[in-house]
């Protein structure tokens, strides 16, 4: 085994089998054939590059539903004994085209959307509104009204002055809103500042903290507790949390459980009110590198409904219907994104050597893809880690430290910061980047105008597209000058 080059940050290990695969990164389906090429379901990525292009997402629909299905047995069975089993709201926003809301339906699960567009991929899906939610920090009233002539299930509320507008768009209507409070319960989730929802200083949620919105001393989530219950246009369904995402430990589910089930209790003996719903998000973690410890489904599911048990047996209360709204955890793994190699070089960067020894210059290999942060943004966004695998063939090759990059006029487009890639590497290969199933696609772009990658899903052997890659013409249609 080559040794670990000095400019690799500290959790890189050098693989001992470059063309072995770290299976917690990959879908179900995925290996090599006889002739080392990477196959999903049989199919080998230089069919799938033939057929659509590269870079492609390559999305394993029956991996998809395996996910799909394993957090619904898993938290049905948990909380059979505590609330009757758990709605699971597939968080949409992770990745959404009309197949997977089809496939999210067949599995027995509800969606949640976060606008007017979501609604809309919803609505050609042909689910049923009462099995769709509505979240968003600023619904316009168009989104509203779309909420009411889809008679969703549930509205996510997340201000005051949402719930007012709310509240009078479905009176003037004749309509009554099924309204969820969105609460921002003060924990800390350990994930990235940017992907972290549950602290008070950001944009989302009705804070429970003890600094009031009135004069009578109410916090915030109190206050729209108690206008809700004013309003004969609003059904108060519940409360709802989410604290983050990419999240491995328990700790914060637990502590947001905790703290929403005091308050749904100080609620219910303050007003007279029974809320019977508890919605407690999602933000699941997955693997992106080997380092990451995702955990099951079950392990998730059990640890919750143990809070939850002792809480509500603690505070006297009859346990509320519990709903969950995993996404990157049911998509995440499914997919990864093939791109074909370009230009490939070598820098030399400055690192310390032994102690007293000064600084000695070390190889950095870049190797050049043609995509980049137009179809995965966020390394840039969020510092995300990835991993990457030569597809196209196997390679007795010796490990060299190289960095993925994107082929956009960015020094930051970078696709995978750090990996090990054999020394072989060349022009015209396919790389395999996993775990780009969730907020890859949903976050592309077009800058420097190239055309966001079709999305391809894998099942039975055979491959379809569900999402049509963008052409050069897609680009050109829209812009009206002459």
């Amino acid at each position: 085994m080559t040794s670990n080059s000095p400019l690799a940050p500290a959790w890189l290990e050098v693989p001992a089998d470059l063309n072995a695969l770290h299976e917690p990164l990959w879908a179900a389906g995925v290996a090599r054939n006889g002739d080392g090429e990477l196959t999903i379901d049989g199919l080998a990525v230089s069919e799938l590059q033939r057929q659509y292009g590269t870079p492609l997402f390559v999305l394993s629909e029956s991996d998809f539903r395996a996910r799909a299905r394993a957090f619904s047995d898993a938290f049905n069975d948990a909380f059979a004994d505590i609330c009757g089993g758990v709605d699971v709201y597939y968080a949409g926003k992770s990745f959404l085209c009309t197949s997977v809301v089809r496939w999210v339906e067949e599995e027995g699960l509800r969606l949640d959307t976060a606008s007017g567009g979501e609604l809309a991929v919803a609505a050609r899906a042909g689910i049923p509104g009462a099995d769709v939610a509505l979240h968003g920090n600023n619904k316009s009233d168009g989104e509203i009204h779309r909420a009411l002539d889809m008679q969703l299930g549930r509205i996510v509320v997340d201000s005051l002055d949402e719930l007012e507008r709310v509240a009078t768009i479905a009176a003037n209507r004749g309509d009554t809103a099924r309204v969820m409070l969105r609460l921002t319960p003060g924990v800390h989730a350990h994930t990235h500042e940017f992907i972290a929802t549950a602290h008070e200083d950001q944009k989302f949620g009705l804070s429970m903290a003890g600094d009031t919105t009135d004069q009578a001393g109410l916090s915030a989530a109190e206050e729209a507790v108690a206008a809700a219950t004013r309003h004969e246009s609003i059904e108060l369904l519940g409360l709802h949390c989410h604290i983050g995402s990419q999240i491995f430990e328990p700790d914060g589910f637990a502590l947001a459980a905790e703290k929403l089930l005091d308050f749904l209790a100080a609620m219910q003996s303050k007003y007279s009110i029974v809320l019977p719903e508890l919605d407690l998000g999602g933000g699941y973690g997955i693997a992106y590198t080997p380092v990451d410890t995702p955990r099951p489904a079950a392990e998730i599911a059990q640890a919750m409904a143990a809070v939850v048990r002792s809480k509500c047996a603690a505070l006297g209360i009859t346990a509320p219907r519990i709903s969950i709204e995993p996404g990157r955890a049911i998509v995440g793994s499914t997919t990864f994104t093939l791109y074909e190699v370009g230009t490939i070089k070598t820098v030399r960067v400055d690192a310390p050597a032994a102690e007293g020894s000064g600084d000695v210059t070390y190889p950095r290999r870049y190797v050049s893809v043609d995509g980049g942060m137009s179809d995965n943004p966020r390394p840039v966004l969020y510092d995300a880690d990835y991993s990457a695998i030569l597809a196209s063939r196997s390679s007795d090759a010796a490990p060299q430290l190289s960095r993925v990059v994107g082929k956009h006029c960015e020094s930051g487009d970078i696709v995978v910061r750090d990996v090990y890639l054999p020394e072989d590497v060349a022009a015209g290969d396919l790389l395999a980047v996993p775990g780009t199933g969730a907020y890859c696609w949903a976050l592309s772009s077009n800058y420097n105008y190239l055309a966001r990658p079709g999305v391809v899903a894998v099942s039975d052997g055979s491959a379809r597209l569900i999402v049509r890659g963008e052409t050069e013409e897609d680009l050109l249609n829209r812009d009206m000058g002459v």
